[in-house]
């Protein structure tokens, strides 16, 4: 078994692609958008997921692309510093910023240059039908020839389509969390001084809890805005984004410190993500000939996505190898390799959601002061989930196959 197409062509899409080239596989990839996704926020790489990175060979590259963000800073009403965390406070891996940051579409396109520049890659295409057979897995797709494959990769996302045809609807899987999250890029004239900043308003306009994370990229005055808000789900077209756009407006009218500003290149940029917020449970990652990987089979942790991400991509090809593409060994072993660094990467800290964006003002008033004394307090870490622990709670294997880029050909071509 040598052919493998793998839905979605982002971190873990890609990752997979690579490993897979290294060890003999023929790789297609398929991905909805048409062309590499662009936008999104700064990602973390924590814990394994470094060394995942070392041995593809593109550290240097990912810490080229750092965001230059060094920890997180909360402000009071007054927009004023109250208490900061380093991304060194919990170890490298442990606090919420990491001490590797790297804007998502920044990883995407090193991933991309590192998987090959000849990668199959069919773009603005999706997955319509699959059929599995004795001998693989014929593919319907929107657009194009009928093809077949000898396994199929569902890394397409929380709400992942391989995941709906080949185990169900998302209500089976898809679990909510109680709030929204978006994010689009903006200019700011504050002086960050490598941190980022988060502000939160409590509930008003018809929803609860609100924050407003702003944080630089590089030193141009260019920033990332993350609003999010704990709300009971909202009526609109998930395809409108003027409709999305509107939400937000509305959400934070009437707020104060930067937001307002930040409202209003909003609605001039053509680049906003914004979705429900959701948590993937699933029992089995595989059926058959169809495996899934990355958010599609554990999306909605805080802060691992990424890693989990790069890890799982690393360990399906390496247990593919070792198998010699038997998938019914391959994926059992993938599945016991990953299952416990999984479960303890998605496990969230005391206070969820709205120990984010509590919905009073004394709410907040406490959660910053408590954030202001928690580095100073016995056992902090666990406070946290402890993070550096979980992010590291996997062994790598030294798996056969191998062939890493040069680093100056990596810069080279990613300029």
């Amino acid at each position: 078994m040598r052919t493998v197409l793998i839905s979605g062509a982002s971190v873990a899409g890609l990752s997979l692609a690579y490993w897979l080239r290294q060890r003999g596989f023929h790789t297609t990839l398929v991905e909805r958008a048409p062309a590499l996704r662009s936008g999104g926020q700064a990602i973390d790489i924590r814990g394994t997921a470094r060394e995942v990175v070392e041995r593809m060979g593109i550290m240097d590259a990912v810490r080229a692309h750092h965001t230059g963000t060094h920890g997180i800073a909360w402000l009071n009403t007054r927009g004023k510093q109250v208490c900061r965390m380093g991304s060194d406070t919990f170890g490298a891996s442990g606090s919420i910023v990491a001490e590797i940051e790297i804007l998502r579409d920044d990883l995407v396109r090193i991933l991309h240059q590192t998987a090959g520049r000849d990668v199959e890659i069919m773009y603005d295409n999706v997955i319509t039908a699959m059929a599995e057979g004795p001998d693989g897995v014929q593919v319907t797709f929107a657009k194009g020839k009928r093809r077949t494959f000898d396994i199929v990769v569902g890394a397409d996302g929380l709400r992942s389509g391989v995941r709906g045809l080949a185990f169900g609807k998302d209500t089976q899987f898809v679990h909510d969390l109680g709030y929204y999250t978006s994010i689009f890029p903006a200019k700011s004239t504050l002086d960050f001084d490598g941190w980022e900043f988060m502000y939160n308003m409590p509930a008003g306009n018809g929803v609860q809890g609100r924050m407003a994370v702003v944080y630089p990229v590089g030193d141009t005055g260019a920033v990332r805005v993350m609003l999010a808000f704990v709300s009971p789900e909202l009526a609109y077209d998930r395809k409108d984004v003027q409709a999305q756009k509107r939400i937000l407006a509305d959400v934070y009218a009437g707020a104060g410190w930067e937001v307002p500003g930040l409202i209003d290149q909003m609605w001039r940029s053509d680049d906003l993500y914004f979705a429900r917020v959701g948590e993937v449970r699933v029992d089995e990652w595989y059926r058959g000939r169809t495996v899934l990987l990355g958010d599609s089979a554990f999306g909605g942790s805080m802060g691992m996505g990424t890693s989990m991400a790069l890890v799982g991509a690393y360990v399906l090809a390496g247990e593919l190898a070792v198998a010699n593409g038997d998938h019914r060994a391959a994926f059992a072993q993938y599945d016991k390799e990953m299952r416990e660094y999984v479960a303890r990467n998605m496990k969230r800290p005391p206070g969820g959601p709205r120990g984010m964006a509590p919905k009073t003002r004394h709410g907040i008033w406490m959660r910053n002061k408590f954030m202001s004394l928690m580095p100073h307090l016995p056992g902090a870490s666990k406070m946290t989930g402890d993070v550096e622990a979980a992010a590291n709670a996997i062994t790598l294997k030294p798996y056969v196959g191998g062939g890493r880029p040069t680093q100056e050909g990596l810069r080279s071509s990613l300029g």
